[in-house]
């Protein structure tokens, strides 16, 4: 069902939308500052990128994060940030949600850039999945909340990392905490560009707005055959993925 900007624009928490002649920029935070990821942009995302997919008059969109960071904290090695023991219905919750996350940013209809502030933390497979993806200088990549906190890399991880690093590399920074550098992660491959900070978001603009001078159905179908190769990877093996994290927090500890 189509929706208008109005209707979404004030309705998330952790996002904030402006847009100027077509383009959408979502601005990730938490209480204005560095996104803390966590319960709630889990569960407002999914949900804003339909709204933002289901909205005709977003021509390009540009997702980016507040301040030194674009997503945090940084997890501790040897802790994880599940409870003990989860509940089935927060699991059942976080199932849903990590499967509609993904796929519901891969069905955007519309081209979508990336410009990464700062260093991704946590779940930096969202920005990494973007058509276009820009890094600040002082951006850095690990996956620091999954195996090096003793949760499996199940939430797109497993399918993002050794797509974009090739498999050995991937499952080597998925297995060891690896950090990646702006520099080291232009070298391999993971970004387009690297820029100071202060020209990051001038950049992203500057290349939305020559996407979107192109004709309405070239945009869209560009971007359809484009992602089509991912939509059908995350279909078969993000929910097997989710299955296998989640699985995987009911083993009781060692006494």
């Amino acid at each position: 069902m189509p929706t208008k900007l109005d209707d979404y624009q004030n309705k998330y928490e952790t996002i904030r939308f402006e847009r100027r002649n077509g383009i959408l920029q979502m601005t990730l935070h938490t209480d204005g500052g560095p996104l803390r990821w966590g319960f709630l942009p889990h569960g407002e995302l999914p949900e804003a990128f339909y709204d933002v997919g289901c909205d005709r008059d977003n021509r390009v969109v540009i997702l980016t994060g507040t301040g030194a960071e674009f997503s945090g904290p940084r997890a501790t090695p040897g802790t994880s940030s599940f409870p003990a023991r989860p509940s089935i219905e927060r699991i059942d919750r976080i199932h849903w949600e990590g499967r509609h996350l993904l796929m519901k940013l891969l069905e955007i209809e519309v081209p979508v850039i990336s410009a990464i502030n700062g260093p991704a933390w946590r779940h930096s497979e969202i920005p990494l999945l973007c058509d276009i993806v820009l890094a600040a200088d002082t951006a850095q990549f690990q996956d620091s909340a999954h195996f090096a906190s003793e949760v499996v890399p199940g939430d797109g991880m497993h399918i993002v990392y050794p797509l974009l690093l090739g498999m050995n590399r991937g499952r080597y920074f998925l297995l060891t905490g690896q950090t990646l550098d702006a520099r080291k992660a232009l070298e391999l491959g993971l970004v387009a560009e690297v820029l100071p900070p202060d020209r990051l978001l001038a950049r992203a603009w500057e290349l939305a707005e020559d996407l979107a001078k192109k004709p309405t159905l070239a945009l869209r179908y560009t971007r359809l055959l484009l992602t089509e190769a991912l939509r059908r990877q995350m279909h078969d093996l993000l929910g097997y993925g989710l299955g296998m994290e989640l699985l995987a927090l009911g083993e009781k500890p060692e006494a």
